[in-house]
């Protein structure tokens, strides 16, 4: 028996959360200056010039990751309480957690209107990779993270969804109606083809780094209760 396999996990663990933290607080520190302008207009409660602008719901989600943090505490507790593994209870509280908590203020932001939203006339683009070249390397960065940490936890926390082309579907659909909301809501956006593309793009990639932990079927049907056995007659 190896006695030295299960030792080396901690250490391994501690190291990726220490570097999660540092790349966290890093980013933080190169745009805490446009973050430090939303600052004040969140802090009093003026919350269309805070929940309004980028910056503000930026700062917003990194001010709530401690909220975060301890909503994956609390249901990994009930979980370990009803007698699921430790592993398995921590790997599904987080799944659930960040799949909202890095989904819902992306789209927000993608649904924030444009200068002239119900005036402006509606634009729909429905040539591919048309609008590539008019995004821009930071747009397409942005495309490719809105629906990246739906990929990125949905195949942990859904059996059903552990296979690449079903992540696939999973981000272009929602990216069809995210698109769709822009079109119907009047919000001065362009509804394009190429931002399903790249949006669909970023959820399999980020589906793709987090394939080790993806949620089998198998552990779907052992996390399902069991029948007691029937008495002796």
């Amino acid at each position: 028996m190896n006695h030295n396999a299960s030792p080396a996990a901690p250490p391994r663990r501690i190291l990726l959360l220490g570097l999660a933290i540092l790349g966290t607080g890093s980013a933080v520190f190169v745009v805490r200056r446009p973050l430090m302008m939303s600052a004040p207009m969140c802090m009093t409660g003026r919350w269309h010039g805070c929940f309004g602008t980028f910056n503000g719901v930026v700062l917003m989600t990194l001010v709530a990751l401690p909220l975060a943090a301890l909503v994956v505490w609390a249901l990994a507790h009930v979980r370990r309480a009803a007698g699921v593994p430790p592993a398995r209870a921590w790997r599904t509280s987080l799944a659930e957690v960040g799949m909202v908590h890095g989904t819902v203020p992306l789209v927000w932001l993608t649904m924030m209107p444009g200068a002239g939203p119900g005036v402006a006339p509606r634009r729909v683009s429905l040539v591919p990779l048309r609008d590539l070249v008019t995004m821009g390397p930071l747009g397409i960065v942005g495309n490719l993270l809105v629906f990246a940490a739906l990929g990125f936890f949905a195949p942990m926390r859904f059996a059903a969804l552990a296979s690449v082309p079903r992540v696939l579907a999973l981000g272009a659909g929602c990216s069809v109606l995210v698109e769709t909301a822009q079109y119907v809501l009047w919000l001065d956006r362009v509804s394009s083809v190429d931002d399903v593309l790249v949006n669909a793009a970023g959820a399999v990639l980020a589906a793709s780094a987090s394939r080790r932990w993806w949620r089998t079927a198998a552990q779907a049907a052992s996390d399902e209760p069991r029948p007691a056995p029937a008495a002796a007659v």
